[in-house]
């Protein structure tokens, strides 16, 4: 009990540090996890929270136990990520979680972005396994327009020529296309890291792997400890490397203090 308290407390102390200065990029992504609650054995999502700043640096900065899919979970993690002291996201990258647009808009005021290969997975489950390559490919061709306009109009004339066979799938194109293109307004630099939530891929992975260990929790607070040390494992590794994940020059800009937006000054 003595080495859980002192684990909770560096857990706690991890998870509720204040965050400073501007963080113009958010990834959310849920790993799903068994808890006993009330004598039944019930399935949560544990939402990790990345940001970049304007320093470039990336950092864990949330993590969150509930219904992935009820708008006022997501409202509430957002605000307490606000609370302490989160402010100028642009951009939020997630899966396409009932609840999540609306909550970032509402409470960070920041543009949503629909991540690019959960998209692909939906989109092809509407297309037989002989034609999905091809499909594929045809979508593609949007992602690499050199701007927004552009791929828009690749995005609109590939749904055309798929309406007529997949007619599910051009209703999923034309409802999606600004969401799952939206990241395509942003600094060219930074868009192979913007459009999908796999710079998390890695860091979920691990923590299933150390949650399928345990199976089922037996509490919520378990999960966060369990969940919250590993996460504060690998951001201080994060804290360790040299290299920025996204250069000074190119995400200074996106700052929405003056002072931190002027231009680099050549060495």
């Amino acid at each position: 009990s003595k080495l859980c308290k002192e684990i909770d407390e560096r857990v706690k102390a991890f998870l509720e540090r204040p965050l400073e200065g501007d963080w113009p990029y958010l990834w959310l992504d849920a790993t799903y996890l068994k808890v006993r609650e009330g004598g039944r054995i019930v399935s949560v999502a544990a939402i990790i929270a990345v940001a970049v700043n304007t320093e470039g640096r990336r950092e864990i900065v949330g993590l969150g136990i509930g219904p992935s899919e009820a708008e006022t979970f997501w409202a509430d993690f957002l605000k307490r990520l606000t609370k302490r002291g989160l402010r100028g996201v642009k951009l939020v990258i997630s899966d396409a979680h009932e609840g999540l647009k609306a909550a970032a808009s509402r409470v960070v005021g920041a543009t949503w972005q629909r991540c690019r290969v959960h998209f692909m997975r939906n989109a092809l489950a509407y297309v037989p396994k002989a034609q999905e390559t091809v499909v594929a490919a045809a979508i593609r061709q949007a992602f690499v327009q050199p701007d927004r306009d552009g791929a828009g109009q690749v995005w609109r004339h590939v749904a055309d020529q798929l309406r007529p066979r997949f007619e599910k799938l051009g209703k999923l194109m034309d409802g999606a296309e600004h969401d799952v293109l939206a990241y395509m307004t942003f600094p060219a630099q930074h868009r192979t890291k913007l459009h999908s939530t796999n710079p998390l891929e890695r860091l979920n992975k691990e923590v299933k792997r150390r949650a399928d260990v345990v199976g089922i929790f037996p509490n919520e607070a378990a999960i966060t400890r369990l969940v919250g040390a590993i996460l504060l494992e690998q951001n201080d590794e994060w804290a360790v490397q040299r290299a920025r994940y996204m250069t000074l020059e190119t995400i200074a800009p996106m700052s929405d203090n003056p002072l931190v937006s002027l231009p680099a000054v050549p060495a």
